[in-house]
Formats: C-alpha cells, structure tokens, sequence
C-alpha cells in the first residue's frame, strides 16, 4: 500500500478514503476514484527509471548489450511520465480537495520537487541515450523543453515549499525529515542536465550565461541542503530512528552528494572554450577538489543508510513507494563517481561506480516489480494508511 511520510501535526489524517457513492448518486461510482491517492510522490518512480538509463549510458566499463538495455530503460522512463504527468492531470481535475490537502501537507507538498526532477531525467536520458532512436536534433528538442519545463518548476518549487513550510505547515519540533530536501535538490538536477545543452547553446553570450547560470543553481541547492541536513542529523540523534516505512528516504541524502558531484564534473567538460583558460581549468580541479571528499560524505551515509535500512527489514518493513529512494539518490552517485574517474583516471572510482551501479539496478527492479504488482492489484491507489509517528526510541 502506497505510504506518505506523516510528520505534521494534525491528529487527523489527511487522506480519507474515497466516497464510492458521490451525493446525489445512488448505484453510480465515483469518477475516477483511483486517481485520487495518486499524489505527487509517484513521480520518483519516473525519476528512477530515468537515471538508470543515464547513469549505464556514461558507466566506465565496456558491458556488451548494455547500451541497448539503456535505450530499453529510456523508453519505459518516457512511457511512465507521460502515463504518470496525465494521472496528476486528472488528479487536480477530479480530486481538486485532495491535491491542495498534499500541499497544505509537510509531509507531502515537498515530493513536488519531484515533477521537476522527473522531467529533467527523462530530458537528459534522451539526449545521452535516445538519441539512438529518434535522432540527435529530436533529442536535442525534446532535452531542451523539458530542461527548459523542470527548471521552472524546480525553481518555483524550491520557493513555494519552504514557504509553506513557514507560513502554513508548521511541522513539529524533531519532525524534520530527508524529504525536506526534495525541492533543493531539484535545481542542482538542472544544473548538471544544463551542463549537457551548454555546447549546443549559442556561442558566446549564450553559452557562457547558460554555464555560469549552472553554477548559480548548483549554488542555491548546495547551500540550501547544507541549511536542512543538519536538521534532518538532528532529528535522528535525538528523536531516534524514522518510521520502518519511512526508513528508505535515508537514501535521499545522496541526491544532494551525488548530484552536486556529477553536476561539477558535467560544468568542468562544458567550460573550456566557454570562459577564459584560467577559469576553465579553475573549474577542472575545482571538480576534483569538490567531487573527492563529498563523494567520501555520500559512502559514509550510504553505509549509515544501508544499516538502519537492515534494522528497518529486521523490524518488519515491507514495500512502500519510499522504496523508490533507492534509485535516484544512488543513480547519482554513480554519475558522480563515473565523473571523478573521467577526470582523475582513478580505476577505483571506475569500480565503485559499477559496483553503485549494480546496486541500483537491483533496487530499481525490486521497486519497479513490487509497485508494477500493486498497481494491478489496486493496492498503491487505494487510500493510504498514515505511519505512527516516531517521537521517542523504540527497541
């Protein structure tokens, strides 16, 4: 059953289970009552997909069919957008009640950072991958538009949640939560996508705007995530370990780690011949200088992750759409490490990155298996069922 992260402080959930027999209707069922739990947090499984079409296409390591299994990959990454874009569609249009609940929700409105981040991963896994099928200027097109759509919806989404967050939401002291980060991620996303369309911007003014405009959202996210992963680390010390259900968002912590290292490494390919010699090469060893130790951070967390996600197995998780925070985050760490190779000709950092690879090939599989088996069961669109909330140890 699909799961929602409840960490507000309302003592009434804010999913009631759909009505089958709406007024003024006695026999007639509801319309389109499956959409209705369909929030926005159904968007990582887009994300997901995405990135491991991306990340196999730039893996150090000559794996024969793997290309064509990416293609494969990328082509199921677009399918579950458009398939996922239109049931949000009819989500507002049909649930308009429900949607601004998922706002007016701390727990929810973040995964609105999501859409954006779906749909710069499909753009940049068609541009890397698809254009193996619809040709470099479709792909080109396709990579432009959705950058140019999920930059503006990161950017507004970067804006609005924590601004509900002060003025609306109010969540609880020692609530804070790994899904606060969603919405700062999403711009460093679009700045190692936008690293990929620098050489086919305009020369010039153009390429170098769009460049250090790159840098200006690598920025806003980095310092952004340096303000509430504190908070998340504190949540954790003294409030104890999240919900078993809730423990896979842990994994979100190396979207900001992953990312910001693959966006460094991405800008550094894209500067020379953009900016002058000593920036370019300033920009080359500040990838390295950046990228190494960060990269040393996110395995730190992945091993804290790994081990209160054995703890949360142990003490009876079962599947969730949370399980979808093991792809992306991890996808991004091994773009990250692929990029470290590239520029320090490191085998080990050749390694680890297939090694992360395989790891999200796996959780990508049991994630999409699970959540293709509860779609056709019903059991992920019927309402959820909220989590206790953690507020003290549990042993």
């Amino acid at each position: 059953m699909a799961v929602f992260p409840q960490t507000g402080t309302s003592p009434q959930p804010l999913f009631p289970a759909p009505s089958l027999r709406p007024p003024g209707s006695s026999s007639r069922p509801a319309r389109l009552p499956s959409l209705r739990h369909i929030g926005p947090n159904w968007y990582a499984s887009v994300m997901g997909t995405a990135i491991v079409a991306s990340a196999g296409a730039v893996l150090p390591a000559d794996v024969p069919g793997l290309r064509a299994v990416c293609v494969a990959v990328w082509a199921l990454s677009a399918a579950l957008l458009a398939a996922v874009l239109t049931a949000r569609a009819g989500h507002w249009l049909c649930h308009r009640d429900q949607a601004r609940a998922h706002l007016l929700d701390p727990a929810v409105a973040p995964f609105y950072g999501c859409l954006s981040m779906a749909l710069l991963a499909v753009g940049g896994a068609t541009l890397v991958v698809g254009r193996d099928v619809v040709g470099a200027q479709v792909a080109l097109a396709a990579d432009v538009a959705l950058f140019a759509a999920g930059t503006a919806v990161g950017l507004a989404a970067a804006v609005a949640v924590p601004y509900l967050m002060i003025v609306r939401h109010r969540p609880a002291p020692g609530t804070a939560s790994p899904i606060w980060l969603l919405p700062l991620v999403a711009p460093m996303v679009s700045a190692s996508q936008g690293a990929l369309l620098v050489p086919h911007a305009p020369a010039g003014q153009g390429r170098e705007a769009l460049l250090l405009g790159c840098y200006a959202l690598f920025g806003l996210s980095l310092l952004a995530t340096l303000v509430v992963l504190p908070l998340v680390f504190a949540r954790l010390v003294h409030h104890g370990p999240l919900p078993v259900a809730l423990t896979p968002t842990l994994f979100l912590v190396l979207g900001p780690l992953g990312q910001s290292t693959t966006a460094v490494n991405q800008l550094a390919d894209a500067a020379p011949g953009v900016v002058g010699a000593p920036y370019a090469s300033a920009f080359g060893a500040f990838a390295v200088l950046y990228g190494v130790p960060v990269t040393g951070f996110a395995l730190l967390w992945l091993a804290l992750a790994v081990a209160m996600t054995v703890r949360a197995v142990r003490h009876g998780m079962g599947f969730a759409m949370t399980w979808w925070a093991f792809t992306f985050p991890v996808g991004t760490c091994v773009t990250g490490a692929a990029g470290l190779a590239r520029h320090t000709g490191l085998e080990a950092l050749s390694w680890l990155s297939v090694a992360l690879y395989v790891f999200l090939v796996a959780a990508w599989a049991a994630a999409g298996v699970r959540t293709a088996g509860g779609v056709a069961g019903g059991a992920l669109t019927a309402a959820p069922v909220p989590p206790r909330p953690a507020t003290a140890r549990t042993t």
